[in-house]
């Protein structure tokens, strides 16, 4: 028993679609591909494309697309005492048949199942050849859209007519490079008597965390014969008969001495080993004690969206996932550990798996597990209508069952989601004229889905879909029901604009802004270099996005003159719009009972949302992440004709202690001052009305209100925005020194100094710091740990492009500063 995994000696031909003259040279030969691979990685890697990611190469390489191609491979196969033997696909994307000795095995159009076929009738001792041919996913999509009517989707391509990730295809932070290949694991498992086909298991029913219950179920070959099924997890045995004619079997009991998993900010998210045996086959991993609940009981202000584990309420702080590369064997364990740090590292409890991206790996899972980060999975449809006719539905059928039991022994994943604003286009999008009563994926939200989850994965909570108001009679996007998206702000409005909410749960809201300097114009080389540039805008998706950028300063930051400065501005008012609107958010607690972002990462280097780019920078919206979800935050926000200081103490002990508020000249000296009592219980929040003497300012252009509380949280209130600040043009003084690893930087603040950030790529395109968006009042320092490689310019750290703040962006100091 076992797999024999077919990674070497593949090539890759082009198989029909016409080829550019420049490209001419990819029909002339094989290739050698990697595997898992895909057919753009495999093109680089010969030296046969330029890097797709570059300036605009991504038109340039349309062609692949539209194009077939054809992997093939000779292995050398003995037998091996087994009676069972199977090819086994775990990723083939998309439109492949799949040819073993010259004889067709199968036909597939699913890049989100795992496929397996018996080949013992054709498989043969000494060399096997394998070919999987892939047709062109663009022309199978359009072939299919027509046979099933076209229906309502977003940007170019019908990917609502083929089983692949709707992402692949272009969205509006990603590119459309159309991938082919063998994108995960293909090899020949082997097997006699029985294998276990099927490991289910589910805690939690019934409330109960340490109630274990195991479905498992069972692959016979012709020689079939009653079974003892067991599992041993954490000192228990668990035991059940199988008889010779049945494939399935319930294991089920307490585990009296188990760890319960927690999630980050909860407890410990303890693992214990499971092992289920049949036969001579075995199965283990790591599973977590724990239960689930998310209530949407109606109550006096709409429904809530409440998450518990194991009894306990979590306020989610959380971001949107998307596939981390655009190539997605590129992804690697590595690189998904450098993304949960990022998210464990701000401070998130949560990470949103969304519906246009793909069912992620078993690292990107156990990884979760691990760091008790709570995973929303979202079934993978997106922004669009959907066809319900069997051709589809099968497919959806097969694939959901396939994910929802490869994941159901992760704790980490506590709900499944219908689709991605597939409901909310049907209310508000003016589809149903276009529809005109044909299918739309209704069925798959309401039926299909939820019969899927409540048998193979009951445990777990599921959603029809995000947004989603929990009643046939709401608006899906009521903020006061359920889930709700907010992009009102971002494409029309302001982004104070978050104050006129009261939602219950956001589940998507952003602002867009660029990447790390070195990471956009890696990519980038317009001459000179300009925010509308026709190469800065391949690398700008959204519609109009750099000029909702420039709309988005409003009052908040003054029009930019360079592009150093463009650059600059978008990316603090990036950070500072995610950052009000999430402080407004927590300001609601209870009635709002979390946020996620849209989102932690990217796929390639672009203008976006993303709070971390596609080379691991992050940038300033990850350092206001961190602020603002820290486990205790405070802000001060307008309640009517009051100003209050908003406490959420999303801790399991109480915050006590003073808060000393002050309102100070921007010069440092104090005009006002009162000491208040803090007592916020655990995992609880509060509001202190602050006394007229320190919320009114006699001069709102060179005051602020400043609040120090326990646990050195610091909650600052502006009188005015930035371009009616008097702020000073050079407002510290630097020192820097080296040390091991790379730089320490001190930094005195001489006047108030906004928001001071190190955008250390500037100095090197290898260096990182360990903060920013610092705000200073006189007198007050703070030291920025870089690491870097040895031999760069100290100076270059106390001076722009490196050094920036606020403080320069306001007119009349940048006037001083030039």
């Amino acid at each position: 028993m076992g797999f024999f995994e077919l990674t070497s000696e593949w090539t890759l031909q082009h198989d029909g679609g016409e080829l550019p003259p420049e490209f001419a040279a990819v029909g002339e030969r094989r290739i050698r591909a990697t595997v898992p691979g895909v057919v753009h990685t495999d093109l680089l890697a010969a030296g046969l494309i330029p890097d797709p990611y570059v300036d605009d190469n991504e038109a340039l390489l349309a062609w692949i697309g539209h194009s077939d191609w054809r992997y093939e491979t000779t292995f050398d196969w003995q037998p091996d005492g087994d009676d069972v033997h199977e090819l086994v696909a775990e990723g083939l994307d998309t439109v492949a048949c799949v040819e073993l000795n010259g004889v067709e095995i199968a036909r597939t159009v699913n890049q989100h199942r795992t496929s397996r076929w018996r080949v013992d009738h054709v498989l043969r001792p000494g060399a096997n050849e394998l070919r999987v041919r892939f047709a062109s996913p663009i022309a199978y999509a359009r072939e299919r859209e027509a046979v099933l009517g076209a229906r309502p989707h977003s940007y170019d391509h019908p990917f609502n007519a083929i089983r692949k990730s709707a992402c692949n295809f272009g969205w509006d932070w990603g590119p459309a490079l159309v991938t082919c290949g063998i994108w995960r694991r293909i090899g020949i498992s082997s097997w006699s008597g029985c294998r276990l086909a099927a490991v289910r298991p589910q805690t939690g029913l019934g409330g109960d965390p340490r109630h274990l219950r195991i479905e498992v179920e069972v692959q016979r070959d012709a020689d079939a014969r009653d079974l003892t099924v067991r599992a041993e997890v954490a000192g228990t045995m668990l035991e059940a008969h199988l008889a010779a004619d049945a494939t399935r079997v319930v294991l089920e009991g307490t585990v009296a001495d188990a760890d319960l998993w927690w999630p980050r900010g909860h407890g410990h998210p303890a693992l214990t080993d499971l092992v289920v045996t049949a036969g001579d086959d075995r199965w283990e991993k790591r599973i977590g004690f724990r239960a689930v609940e998310i209530d949407t009981t109606a109550d006096d202000d709409g429904s809530p969206f409440v998450v518990r584990i194991n009894g306990a309420e979590v306020y989610v702080r959380g971001a949107n996932w998307i596939p981390d590369d655009t190539f997605f064997p590129r992804i690697t364990r590595e690189r998904l550990a450098e993304r949960f740090a990022d998210a464990t590292d701000a401070g998130m409890n949560l990470l949103r798996v969304w519906g246009g991206g793909i069912y992620e790996s078993d690292d990107f899972y156990d990884l979760a597990d691990e760091n008790g980060l709570l995973v929303w999975q979202d079934f993978l449809l997106a922004c669009a209508a959907y066809s319900e006719d069997a051709e589809l539905w099968d497919e959806f059928a097969a694939e959901a069952r396939d994910n929802v039991t490869r994941l159901a022994s992760h704790p980490s994943l506590i709900v499944w989601n219908g689709g991605n604003e597939n409901i909310w286009g049907w209310v508000d999008w003016k589809w149903r004229p276009r529809l005109n009563g044909a299918t739309w994926g209704d069925g798959y939200y309401q039926e299909l889905f939820p019969a899927i989850v409540a048998e193979l994965a009951p445990a777990t909570p599921y959603s029809p879909g995000s947004p989603y108001g929990f009643s046939t009679y709401v608006h899906p996007n009521d903020p006061a029901h359920g889930t709700t998206h907010i992009w009102d702000v971002w494409n029309q409005v302001d982004y104070d604009v978050y104050r006129s909410y009261r939602p219950r749960f956001v589940s998507e809201f952003g602002f867009q802004g660029p990447p790390a300097w070195s990471t956009l114009f890696s990519v980038v080389h317009d001459e000179p270099a300009d925010p509308y540039g026709p190469l800065m805008l391949v690398h700008q998706k959204a519609v109009d996005g750099n000029g909702k950028l420039e709309r988005g300063l409003g009052a908040h930051i003054s029009a930019p003159r360079t592009i150093d400065d463009w650059h600059w501005a978008t990316q603090l008012n990036q950070a500072r719009a995610v950052a009000f609107g999430i402080a407004h958010f927590r300001s609601l607690h209870p009635l709002n009972q979390g946020a996620i972002v849209w989102q932690l990462n990217d796929c390639w280097p672009v203008i976006s949302w993303a709070a971390v780019d596609s080379l691991g920078i992050r940038k300033p919206l990850w350092h206001a992440l961190r602020e603002v979800y820290a486990d205790r935050f405070a802000s001060f926000q307008p309640r009517g004709a009051d100003l209050v200081l908003a406490l959420h103490d999303d801790h399991a002990e109480p915050w006590r202690g003073t808060a000393v508020l002050r309102r100070l000249s921007l010069e440092g000296a104090e005009l006002a001052r009162a000491e208040v009592a803090v007592e916020v219980a655990a995992r609880a929040s509060a509001s202190i009305v602050v006394p007229r003497a320190l919320a009114e300012a006699h001069d709102p252009s060179r005051e602020v209100l400043v609040a120090d509380l326990p646990d050195g949280v610091r909650a600052l209130w502006f009188f005015a925005e930035d371009p009616e600040l008097a702020l000073e043009a050079d407002p510290v003084s630097i020192s820097t020194s080296v040390v091991e690893g790379g730089y320490e930087v001190e930094v005195v603040a001489r006047s108030l100094a906004k928001d001071l950030t190190l955008l250390v790529d500037r100095a090197d395109a290898h260096a990182r710091v360990d903060r920013a968006l610092v705000t200073l009042l006189l007198g007050e320092s703070t030291v920025f740990r870089v690491t870097a490689p040895a031999g760069l310019d100290l100076d270059a750290f106390g001076r722009a492009p490196v050094l920036r703040s606020a403080n320069d962006l306001v007119p009349a100091a940048a006037l001083v500063a030039r």
